[in-house]
């Protein structure tokens, strides 16, 4: 299939997911570990542990584990369980993107619609 016979919103190409079942273990893992620092940083909080500086590095570095193990998390589901699919989109041309019609893309002269102007000028239900 060529580019040029492919239309707007077509799968060019659909690959399923592995689902590969150490990814599926790995996730687990990493999700127990994601449970048990929110745990200790939800406990830190009430604690009250943000009030000494010590506390409050470790609240903050529990928090960057608990956002890293979490990005870890959802690269291992998008890479393994999601499917690759890659959809046709084509490059519209600049004048398409301004929302204007083909007949418009040129633009206008300084004299186009003149007549209309003074036609509503002089009769202001003329209709175009």
């Amino acid at each position: 299939m060529s580019s040029s016979d492919s239309t707007y919103g077509d799968i060019h190409r659909y690959e399923p997911a592995r689902e590969s079942t150490s990814a599926a273990i790995a996730i687990v893992l990493l999700t127990v570990i994601e449970v048990i620092f929110v745990g200790l940083f939800t406990y830190g909080l009430v604690s009250g542990w943000g009030f000494d500086q010590l506390g409050n590095m470790y609240l903050g570095g529990a928090l960057a584990i608990i956002f890293i193990d979490l990005a870890f998390i959802l690269l291992l589901y998008r890479k393994e369980f999601l499917p690759d699919v890659m959809i046709v989109k084509k490059r519209r041309r600049k004048w398409e993107d301004l929302y204007i019609r083909e007949e418009q893309m040129e633009g206008t002269t300084l004299t186009d619609g003149v007549l209309d102007g003074v036609k509503r000028a002089v009769y202001p239900y003329y209709k175009r």
